[in-house]
C-alpha cells in the first residue's frame, strides 16, 4: 500500500500549513511552480485520485520526477502533457523517488520512448525488481505463517492467497538498467543543483530532492501534508523496525532541509511548513506508541491493537495495511525494550509490556 490509514487522534490537530496554489493541474495540464519547474498530476484509482509528478527543464528537454501507475489512463495523461505544457520536447531523464507502483510504474514507458535513463537509489530498484518477480506466484508458506501469527483467521488468509502477486500489475516493464542515486549526491538539473536526501521506513531507500537555489523540496511520500505515509512490517523481514527508520529519517530531514522550502509532495498540494509537519508526524507516532504500550498491560495479538492506532474501522480491505503498520509499532516497542513477544502453541504471537 502507498500511504497509511488515518490514525486515531494523530491528524485531528494538524499544524497550520500554507498552501500557495489555489488549484492544482487537471489531467493533461501543468502548473508552473518555479522557473523551469512544472507540476502535473497522473490519475490513480481508489481513495487517492491522483499522484503529483514534476518536470524540470534542462538542456534538450525535461527531467521527470515520478511517473504514475502503469495503465492506459496514465499513458493518455502523459501523451497530453507531453504534447501540451511540455511543448513536445523529449524526456531527458526519469527520476523516481521510490519503488511503489504509483511512482515507478510508468518509468519503463518513458525511458524506452525517449531512450532516457532511470535515476533511482539502488535498494529501491532492486526491491522493485524482486517484488515484480512475484507476479503470478502462489503465496509463500512463510508469508501465510507470518499473517497467521498476527491473528488472521482462515478467511483473511484465503483472501491473501487470492490477491498475492499483484504488485507487478501496476508496472510497465521496468527499465533494465539505472543510474544510482545516493544520499548527499548533488545533481545538476538544468540551471540548478538538487541534493539527494535519502530516508527509509516507508520504503527502503527513498530519495527526496532539495534545491536550495529555488527553495524547493520534492518529498515524494517521505513528507505528506494531510496523510501519514504507510510504515509497515512485511513477511520478508518480520523482525524489521521500519518505524524507527522512518522517525530517524524525518528528524534528519528536519536538520538538513531549511523550513523555508516549498514542499512538493506526491499527494495533496504543495505546502509551506516542513518542520511543523515533521514535528507533528513524529509527535503523533510517539503518542500512538504510548497508547499502544498502555494497551499491552494485558497480552494482545496484532489484530487486537487496531483501536488505539486507527480512527476508522478496519475491514477486510484495510486489514493488510493495518496489520503491517501495527507490527511496525509493536516492533518499535520491542526494539526500545518496552515490549516482548511470545508465540503460543498455535503459532500466534502475543505482545505485552516488558516487566
Amino acid at each position: 500500500m502507498r500511504d497509511g490509514i488515518e490514525q486515531g487522534g494523530w491528524e485531528s490537530h494538524r499544524p497550520k500549513l500554507a498552501y500557495p496554489f489555489e488549484h492544482g493541474p487537471k489531467t493533461g495540464e501543468a502548473v508552473d511552480i518555479a522557473p523551469g519547474v512544472k507540476w502535473m498530476r497522473m490519475p490513480l484509482g481508489g481513495a487517492l485520485s491522483f499522484i503529483n509528478v514534476w518536470a524540470i527543464a534542462e538542456e534538450g528537454g525535461w527531467a521527470i520526477v515520478d511517473t504514475g501507475i502503469s495503465g492506459m489512463d496514465t499513458r493518455n495523461a502523459w501523451r497530453a502533457v507531453l504534447k501540451g505544457p511540455l511543448e513536445g520536447k523529449p524526456v531527458t531523464r526519469v527520476f523516481v523517488t521510490h519503488m511503489h507502483p504509483d511512482h515507478i510504474g510508468m518509468s519503463g514507458y518513458l525511458t524506452r520512448k525517449f531512450d532516457a535513463r532511470l535515476w533511482i537509489t539502488r535498494l529501491e530498484y532492486i526491491t522493485c525488481r524482486s517484488l515484480a518477480a512475484d507476479t503470478g506466484r502462489e503465496a509463500p508458506t512463510d508469508a501465510l505463517a507470518f499473517f497467521k501469527a498476527t491473528g488472521w483467521d482462515e478467511d483473511a488468509l484465503e483472501s491473501y492467497r487470492a490477491k498475492f502477486g499483484g504488485f507487478g500489475r501496476g508496472l510497465y516493464a521496468l527499465p533494465d538498467s539505472f543510474r544510482r542515486l545516493t544520499d548527499g549526491d548533488e545533481v545538476r538539473i538544468g540551471d540548478h543543483v538538487w541534493k539527494v536526501v535519502v530516508g527509509s521506513g516507508h520504503s527502503p531507500e527513498h530519495a527526496s530532492l532539495h534545491c536550495a537555489d529555488l527553495k524547493l523540496m520534492i518529498s515524494g511520500d517521505q513528507v505528506l501534508p494531510k496523510i501519514s505515509s504507510n510504515v509497515s512490517v512485511f513477511p520478508t523481514e518480520p523482525d524489521g523496525d521500519p518505524l524507527t527508520d522512518w522517525l530517524t529519517s524525518l528528524d534528519a530531514i528536519r536538520r538538513r532541509v531549511p523550513d523555508d522550502v516549498l514542499v512538493l509532495p506526491a499527494h495533496n498540494d504543495p505546502f509551506y511548513g516542513l518542520h511543523a509537519r515533521i514535528d507533528h508526524l513524529i509527535g503523533g507516532h510517539e503518542r500512538g506508541l504510548e497508547r499502544l504500550l498502555a494497551l499491552l498491560a494485558e497480552p494482545k495479538r496484532v489484530v487486537d491493537v487496531f483501536s488505539v492506532l486507527f480512527r476508522r474501522k478496519i475491514d477486510e480491505n484495510l486489514l493488510g495495511l493495518a496489520t503491517g503498520e501495527s507490527l511496525a509499532h509493536l516492533n518499535c516497542l520491542i526494539a526500545r525494550g518496552q515490549a516482548v513477544r511470545e508465540r503460543d502453541e498455535n503459532g500466534v504471537d502475543w505482545y505485552r509490556a516488558a516487566a
